[in-house]
């Protein structure tokens, strides 16, 4: 069980919303950090892909957030369309 699946069976009737949200592979400065500050094996990481980027998930966080107050969306799975899992990647 998932900690925002167990607060949401905490706290039902509350006026809180708790939603989990699961990105895929999504290009930010996370690789070069990973990687430490080799820009060259960091951009590697997304070869072959189009990934997400940041400005995707945050559209889907203000997409969840401006629901109506009974609305509650548990999880939310983005993936870009080269992703069918965190092993299944099409690189072209």
């Amino acid at each position: 069980m998932s900690n925002s699946e167990t607060m949401r069976l905490e706290w039902p009737g509350k006026p809180i919303r708790i939603t989990e949200i699961d990105p895929g592979f999504v290009e930010t400065e996370f690789s070069l950090t990973r990687f430490g500050g080799d820009a060259v094996r960091a951009s590697g990481v997304y070869d072959g892909m189009k990934p997400l980027e940041a400005a995707d998930i945050a559209d889907a966080i203000v997409w969840v957030v401006t629901r109506p107050a009974h609305v509650n969306i548990d999880n939310m799975i983005i993936r870009p369309l080269d992703e069918a899992r965190i092993d299944k990647i099409l690189r072209k």
